[in-house]
């Protein structure tokens, strides 16, 4: 008896990785477009680096004891030697990017927007992807505390034209070179007090990246936060002026932000500012109210679904509430830290579009490529077939988007679907119509239909309503 044969299982997308289609794809396509369009407005200009770089470039520029670096970074070694990575994040490319092209000698400061896939290899989870998305802007080239502001106000814009709600600014200063050094021994002081208690993790990072112990989520670790020292207080005069200033153009820009001195973004680049803004952390927000007759119910749901679609939408609120959906900061060290000759002085930030686009009341804008097809077209028979994308092509040059199914042959199936997709006409291309260079053009609702010369089309359709 002969063994049954290996069932192949079924591929299926990367963990963390997924693809997006349909609807969703013209979320994020219509999300990145209103993006760049506030970004255009605000000066920022487009740059796009390679998903692939050279590993070097993020264990010097992020910093070799990150979890960027030593977890999640997705890596690979060419047939010629060299040491690739799929980019983790934008910022150490973009600064790449400004050295090697000599960017230095045109006017500054160089103003960039910049967005698509970044990979990270970690524990995927809700808004949290191992393949994330990410649009971002970047001011390089000023000092000038003017520009943190402009960064925080381009997102803010950005993700307020997407309809969020209830927005709040995380904010603190790391300091300069001056006042790092002071903060971070500061720092490691308090927390050997508690060694024996603290995460594994937490015990490494007092060796290797003292800033990530703020960032630490065990609750072994959590008790010793709250009065560890904070970096405002070890600011030099000019960290000092430079915050200060920030928090004025906040203040004139009544954009709401909190202090959080535990807010430290352990990467080795960041100097000066770091910020994240963050969702709902609660507050009602009156367009996802549901109105609730006397007895309970939903005011439009005898069965109850509206008011289960209310429960769930309420628990996606609460469970995306106080979530990070934007960060960034100042970076005045990456250029030295990846090899550049002199410092260069920048800001940046970016939006996690995956986490935005999952926000209870998100109003993803409609890309400008999507228009409302009003037109199915149904052609017959082979000879009508042949000419079928001339005929298109005299269409699409006019503007006008349609619905067709050229792979249907039977008229009464391309009808059907016409119906479903209640377009409000229909051209019909049989082989009389092939010939005559002519077409049927009926209108669904009332089913009148008129024949219309194949050189005159563009201009009937676009007077019809």
């Amino acid at each position: 008896m002969s063994a049954e044969p290996h069932k192949k299982e079924s591929i299926r997308s990367p963990k963390g990785m997924r693809d997006i289609w349909g609807d969703e794809y013209y979320r994020y396509q219509g999300l990145f477009e209103k993006a760049q369009e506030i970004a255009v407005y605000y000066g920022f200009q487009p740059i796009e680096t390679p998903i692939l770089e050279h590993e070097e470039l993020f264990s010097r520029g992020v910093g070799e004891h990150t979890d960027i670096v030593e977890k999640e970074m997705y890596s690979l070694r060419t047939k010629g030697g060299d040491h690739l990575v799929m980019r983790p994040e934008g910022t150490a490319a973009i600064m790449r990017a400004y050295i090697e092209h000599g960017m230095h000698t045109i006017p500054q400061p160089v103003m960039f927007y910049h967005g698509g896939p970044f990979f990270r290899h970690e524990n995927p989870q809700r808004g949290r992807l191992r393949e994330l998305r990410q649009f971002g802007v970047e001011v390089l080239g000023t000092q000038k505390s003017i520009a943190d502001a402009l960064v925080i106000r381009t997102l803010m814009d950005i993700l307020e034209e997407a309809g969020l709600k209830n927005l709040s600014i995380d904010i603190n200063s790391m300091g300069d070179t001056d006042s790092r050094p002071a903060y971070t021994r500061a720092l490691i002081n308090h927390y050997k007090k508690h060694v024996d208690a603290l995460c594994p993790h937490c015990r490494e990072r007092i060796k290797s990246n003292p800033l990530r112990l703020l960032d630490c989520k065990d609750e072994r670790c959590a008790q010793w936060k709250t009065d560890a020292p904070d970096s405002v207080s070890f600011l030099s005069q000019a960290g000092k002026q430079h915050f200060k200033e920030v928090l004025e153009y906040l203040d004139s820009l009544s954009i709401t932000y909190h202090i959080n001195p535990t807010l430290v973004r352990g990467l080795d680049y960041y100097t000066h500012t770091v910020f994240e803004i963050i969702a709902d952390r609660g507050t009602d927000s009156a367009d996802e109210k549901t109105q609730i007759n006397a007895d309970g119910k939903g005011a439009d749901s005898a069965d109850g679904k509206t008011r289960m679609h209310a429960d769930e939408k309420e628990a996606d609120r609460k469970d995306m509430a106080g979530l990070a959906i934007a960060s960034g900061g100042r970076y005045d060290n990456l250029a030295k830290l990846i090899g550049g000759k002199k410092p260069v002085p920048a800001v940046g930030g970016a939006i996690g579009l995956d986490r935005v686009l999952m926000m209870p009341g998100v109003k993803a804008p409609a890309p400008r490529i999507m228009k409302k097809p009003k037109i199915y077209f149904i052609q017959i028979g082979f000879e009508a077939k042949l000419k079928s994308l001339s005929v298109i092509e005299v269409l699409r040059k006019a503007h006008i988007p349609i619905i067709q199914s050229l792979s249907k042959d039977s008229l009464s199936a391309q009808l059907a679907i016409a119906e479903k997709t209640a377009v409000p006409y229909v051209i019909i291309f049989g082989q009389k119509e092939a010939m005559d260079q002519t077409l049927i053009v009926r209108n669904m609702e009332n089913r009148s239909q008129e024949t219309v010369k194949l050189a005159k089309l563009s201009e009937y359709i676009k007077h019809i309503k």
